[in-house]
């Protein structure tokens, strides 16, 4: 007898449970954007101690995920273009587990640096390749998957910052702290595994778009700069707050805690600001909301350190909330998944180019004046600029549009 064609439910049924394992793929893969960056922090004193690094090298680790998301991450698009989208997640994903599990295990300090940048260069490829999966599978939801992935990825950085030194103690060393994470990357790839497949056929009429051809867009440059200066406030937050908090007269503990809250607002912010970025047709008055509490936060800070830090913590928190809703407009401003692809390589190589001034600039101006009322007040006027720039990327427009006409995708 021969076989009988599937039926429209069965095909239904098929397209069900593809969306629904492209999901998870994009929720475990957004979990793991982050504990390779910030699992070291926690443990900096004991890695740099246990392997003899010097400054050199210990300023070496701790620049090495700026860096490598704007080497790598640039790079991403170009090798998608080639190899398939969901093959350079798989693969970028076996690179996480290999450098994560890798530096666990070695006792030499080069070496270690070496792994680390295999697993940074994993998670910048999957950070700047995540919109375009997006785009690609989810057209018409992608402020809601956007909220999903960015939660996602808020409850792992915030987990590999909090657990990271608890888990090594635990187990009796620092090398477990860190090498747990290199379990939920092995966990994460498991259905990219399953999506391969995905890659044999490329989207009918849809052309590649390149990060040349973005660089001669307005829209290409005001998302990345508008990029750049977020993510320079919020690396300096990560790296100097605490230090912040300190000098105002805080314990350890405490300045921890209060770091916490910064980073701890992410998640419930990344729920909500992305959906409510996609529902909206001009996302002008959402970023500038968010934004607005920077300034706020900073001044705050600067004159009442510790009447209010709480309540400083807060507003930063919220206002790092913009990262996400930047995230979504990288698929809203482009037609097809290569343009997504394209701007967000673009958008994220120049951007956390940029990015190097907030944390850098922000030492730099503390060890010249001995104190924090310069580098609040230069963080400020960033936060203007920001501002500036969201007014631009938030008016509706596609980058493919900006293009050269020979770079657009056919329509139909």
């Amino acid at each position: 007898m021969l076989d009988q064609p599937p039926s429209s439910e069965q095909t239904r049924e098929e397209t069900r449970l593809g969306r629904i394992l492209v999901l998870v793929g994009v929720l475990v893969l957004g979990f793991n954007l982050r504990p390779a960056a910030v699992s070291i922090g926690p443990v900096l004193p004991e890695v740099t101690g246990a392997l003899g690094m010097g400054p050199v090298q210990a300023g070496i680790l701790t620049s090495l995920p700026v860096v490598a998301f704007g080497v790598f991450g640039a790079m991403a698009p170009a090798l998608a273009r080639r190899a398939g989208v969901h093959k350079v997640t798989l693969v970028a994903l076996l690179a996480v587990l290999g450098g994560l599990a890798g530096r666990a295990l070695v006792g030499d300090a080069s070496l270690f640096l070496a792994l680390s940048v295999v697993a940074l260069a994993g998670m910048a490829a999957s950070n700047v390749l995540l919109p375009s999966l997006v785009k690609l599978h989810f057209p018409d939801r992608v402020g809601a998957v956007t909220s999903l992935y960015t939660t996602a990825l808020a409850i792992g950085l915030t987990m590999a910052s909090a657990l990271t030194v608890p888990i090594g103690e635990e187990l009796g060393s620092w090398r477990w702290g860190l090498g747990v994470w290199a379990a939920t990357a092995a966990v994460a790839a498991v259905p990219w595994l399953l999506l391969l497949r995905h890659d044999a056929t490329p989207r009918e009429g849809e052309h590649g778009v390149t990060l040349g051809q973005v660089a001669r867009t307005k829209l290409g440059w005001a998302m990345a700069l508008l990029f750049g200066l977020q993510s320079a406030q919020a690396y300096t937050m990560f790296g100097w707050f605490a230090q912040v908090y300190r000098d105002a007269g805080f314990s350890a503990t405490t300045a921890g805690l209060l770091l916490g809250v910064i980073t701890g607002m992410s998640i419930p912010i990344s729920l909500w600001a992305p959906a409510a970025a996609a529902r909206a047709p001009d996302q002008r008055k959402l970023m500038l909301g968010l934004i607005a509490c920077y300034p706020v936060g900073y001044l705050g800070l600067l004159l009442f350190p510790r009447e209010g830090a709480w309540l400083w913590a807060v507003l930063l928190g919220v206002a790092a909330g913009v990262f996400p809703v930047v995230l979504t407009l990288i698929g809203l401003r482009s037609r097809t998944s290569a343009g997504t692809a394209a701007l967000s390589g673009f958008t994220q190589g120049v951007g956390y180019a940029v990015s190097v001034i907030g944390p850098l600039g922000t030492g730099i101006l503390y060890a010249a004046t001995d104190g924090w009322t310069v580098p609040l007040i230069a963080l400020t006027v960033m936060a203007v600029v920001t501002g500036a720039l969201a007014t631009v990327v938030a008016r509706p427009g596609y980058v493919e549009d900006q293009m050269p006409r020979a770079a657009t995708t056919p329509a139909g």
